[in-house]
């Protein structure tokens, strides 16, 4: 195990620990990764946050040549306070073709509880080679849609906590703007926000949200600030014209770079 943060509660850590160990000898599998993802991984949790772990998992080579493959995600029911799930290697890199973004942020997470760091690193080479600005930057704008259509609706009274949840695709998709060719953005909220060239005035008001957020378990209800409703709404404008919706598929180097790394995984020597 790898450590993770030092506000962590070492019970929580002790019940991921465990989930793993069963997820190795009960699925007969090999974790290659697993993080702490969601509010806590993003820099902006609340005292009473949960704990979100996310893994990735190699099966034994002769189960992917089964007639009857097993399902490719692993998940144990979320109890309020811890919520572990994992990805099949398959799906995860298919995922990443695909141009999802939620695996590159697994990769890039600052809190690990678990890693093969060879696959960490042969895994983020292979997103920095395969993954398309373009297709990175329509997962953020169409999660930036989602949640501005679901909290901010009436732009008159909107549940506080959740305007991060908007707020990060926007800035992602601004970084992207501000970053031409790259793929990977800044996963821990402040640091993108640091990066994203922002007025004094937004980001002073990021900033007391922040540490509000940090000390309340409820930010409440309130009426949404004038300039992080513009710069969500400007963002996700410009995105829509900058990377407009296409069907593309993967070209056939990528697709090859994937499935060697998924064979070097596979073909491992099971742990």
């Amino acid at each position: 195990m790898f450590p993770t943060s030092a506000e962590f509660d070492p019970k929580i850590v002790a019940a991921i620990e465990r989930h793993l160990r069963s997820v190795h000898d009960e699925h007969h599998v090999d974790v290659l990764l697993a993080i702490e993802s969601g509010s806590r991984a993003w820099g902006f949790p609340s005292p009473d946050s949960d704990y979100d772990c996310r893994f990735i998992f190699a099966r034994r080579r002769q189960d992917y040549l089964s007639l009857f493959p097993a399902r490719d995600v692993i998940e144990f029911s979320p109890d309020g306070i811890l919520d572990v799930n994992g990805w099949d290697l398959g799906k995860a890199l298919r995922l990443l073709l695909k141009g999802n973004a939620v695996v590159i942020e697994w990769l890039t997470s600052p809190f690990t509880y678990a890693a093969d760091l060879r696959f960490r690193d042969d895994a983020l080479a292979l997103a920095r080679h395969v993954a398309r600005p373009s297709e990175i930057a329509r997962h953020y704008l169409h999660l930036g849609e989602r949640q501005r259509r679901t909290y901010f609706a009436d732009e008159r009274s909107v549940p506080l906590k959740k305007l991060f949840y908007a707020l990060r695709p926007a800035l992602a998709l601004r970084w992207l703007r501000l970053h031409p060719g790259a793929v990977i953005a800044p996963m821990h909220f402040p640091t993108l926000v640091a990066e994203c060239d922002l007025s004094v005035e937004l980001a002073a008001i990021i900033d007391d949200l922040l540490k509000r957020k940090a000390v309340t378990r409820e930010l409440g209800v309130g009426p949404l600030p004038a300039p992080i409703g513009a710069i969500i709404d400007a963002e996700l404008s410009l995105a829509r014209e900058l990377w407009p919706d296409r069907v593309g598929q993967p070209d056939t180097q990528s697709r090859d770079a994937a499935d060697a790394l998924f064979r070097r995984w596979v073909e491992r020597d099971f742990g």
